[in-house]
């Protein structure tokens, strides 16, 4: 029988024996049978989901399945898009899984590795976020959802509040193939805001003892924003925004993007950029937004999940952002990452490794950190077909007669905080693939994505090279003082340069002197809360570390 037949014809059985746990309470589980409940529903060699993206985390579930019997519930594939959490790791560590497949891992990549190494864990893929998602609707279906969300009522009609982000897509995936669904919940009420997941797609709503876990992110202090940021951030919007009047766009979350969006209200409408670039963007709601939406320099954004502190602002800003009837934002990370693969012109993001053919990865020594949504809203879609602008001239700009072109900008230091060189010869992600079994090397951002490389030395517009060797050697000029940079010809970087395809502060008109941080609309935290009005609420540890700055 399939893997898929098998799901529906048991379903009945697993459900009968929760209800020996849950009682007579309909769908409501009280917390203390959590784990007893999740020892009833799942079974060896299931596929499981939790609930964990970049910000919110079904953590009580999470540690509700890593209290359970391994001699009960063992060999489970994991099948989750984010390892954010130390329970995450330990159903590996206690024997209770033993397959992974996964987006991200972030806090716990260095962790990961180690597992990996030492066999504890066995990798399917490093997936993107939609890759993940549409496997988990095709042949990764999971047997048991673990999802989260702010209420819930009786009938299970569950209100995801502001961080909607997954869990419709997770919840789909699981109702609809004969899996069981269990919701973490803050608070059960009798009337909900909002319905964002219909209740007769729950099977079970667990209230947590204590709200669950969710970190702000997305909130970059603008007191940490360096001048090497503000001169990427200047070199970004003369080489790159200005020229192609980029409109439509999603990046990162370091300091060199939040340097961009600080620099909007100032540095760009200095040069005349106002209603020219930056319109649209699929970004989180970033505190550092806040001075360039005030500005007017901002249509809309859409978002892959919320911030917290924002829900004031957001509320009162429903014609930037998505907010609902209830008052409250919806997002969604699958449509989210579709329209910053498809509707978005321009990707600005950062890595922890490029080679010489522009290849990038963040799956270093030592660590697996996972893509999350790079890959695809870093890819040139070769299935758009609608044109603009900037795409078109991006297009021409590589000599492409048929078709545009996405840009695809990487933002990096020369050197990374730890003092690693950011550019190598040979990307780690070989040896990685190497020692976990992996068919290719996990490469993040394939080079011939990529159409420019901005350090703190200058630009490299890979749109205008010809050959793989003018790739290399562009790239090599902007590589700093790092063995990879200093392999290069002083000759050959200025003959790049007299063409255009290197290009220095100076040859942007940009004074070297001029980039510091006084040219920031934003210089602390307690100026992003005067900007928004005091609609804007930062959460305490932000707080604290501005009183001390």
């Amino acid at each position: 029988m399939s893997n898929t037949s098998r799901q529906g014809t048991d379903r009945a059985t697993r459900l009968a024996r929760a209800a020996k746990v849950s009682g007579n309470s309909g769908k409501l589980v009280s917390p203390d049978r959590a784990t007893a409940l999740l020892e009833s529903i799942i079974e060896p060699g299931d596929r499981v989901t939790i609930e964990g993206d970049n910000q919110k985390q079904a953590d009580f579930l999470a540690k509700a399945l890593a209290k359970a019997d391994p001699a009960r519930l063992h060999d489970l594939h994991m099948v989750q898009s984010v390892l954010a959490l130390p329970d995450h790791l330990a159903v590996f560590e206690r024997g209770i899984a033993n397959r992974l497949d996964f987006a991200f891992a972030g806090p716990q990549s260095r962790k990961l590795a180690e597992l990996v190494s030492n066999g504890t864990v066995k990798i399917g893929a490093i997936h993107t976020y939609l890759e993940l998602y549409a496997r988990m609707l095709v042949d990764l279906s999971p047997r048991v959802a673990l999802i989260v969300a702010d209420k819930a009522d009786r009938d299970g009609n569950l209100y995801t509040g502001p961080n909607t982000e997954d869990t419709p897509t997770i919840a789909e995936a699981a109702a609809f193939r004969g899996g069981i669904v269990v919701a973490q919940v803050n608070e059960v009420v009798d009337g909900l805001p909002r319905v964002d997941i219909p209740g007769d797609w729950v099977d079970f709503v667990v209230p947590g003892p204590k709200p669950y876990a969710i970190e702000p992110l997305f909130t970059r202090d603008p007191a940490k924003v360096r001048d090497e940021n503000v001169l990427m951030a200047m070199m970004a919007i003369a080489a790159v925004y200005e020229p192609y009047q980029v409109r439509r766009l999603n990046h990162g979350i370091g300091y060199a993007t939040a340097a961009i969006e600080l620099l909007l209200p100032t540095f760009a409408a200095q040069r005349g950029l106002k209603g020219k670039v930056a319109n649209h963007f699929v970004l989180n709601p970033h505190p550092t937004l806040i001075p360039a939406i005030e500005a007017g320099f901002v249509d809309n954004v859409y978002c892959f999940g919320s911030e917290l502190g924002m829900e004031q602002y957001l509320a009162k800003r429903a014609g930037v952002f998505p907010v609902g009837a209830d008052g409250s934002l919806r997002s969604n990370r699958a449509l989210a990452q579709v329209a910053g693969q498809y509707a978005c012109d321009m990707f600005v993001g950062a890595t922890l490794q490029i080679d010489p053919q522009g290849n990038s990865s963040t799956a270093t020594k030592g660590r697996i950190t996972g893509f999350g949504g790079a890959p695809n809203m870093g890819a040139d879609a070769r299935g758009r077909r609608h044109d603009s602008p900037t795409w078109l001239c991006a297009g021409e700009e590589a000599g492409d007669a048929l078709r545009g072109r996405k840009l695809v900008v990487q933002m990096v230091q020369t050197h990374q905080p730890n003092g690693a060189p950011s550019f190598v010869e040979r990307l780690d992600a070989y040896d990685l693939a190497s020692s976990a079994g992996f068919a290719r090397p996990p490469i993040m951002i394939y080079g011939d994505d990529v159409t420019h490389v901005i350090t703190e030395k200058g630009v490299a517009n890979l749109l205008r090279c010809r050959t793989p060797q003018e790739r290399e050697t562009a790239l090599r000029a902007v590589a700093g003082d790092t063995e990879f940079g200093q392999r290069q010809s002083t000759d050959a970087s200025e003959g790049l340069r007299r063409r255009g395809i290197v290009m220095l502060p100076s040859d942007l008109g940009i004074d070297v002197k001029t980039a510091t941080r006084d040219l920031l609309a934003a210089r602390t935290i307690d100026d992003l809360v005067t900007a928004s009005g005091g609609l804007y609420a930062p959460p305490a540890k932000f707080r604290s570390s501005t009183a001390q700055a």
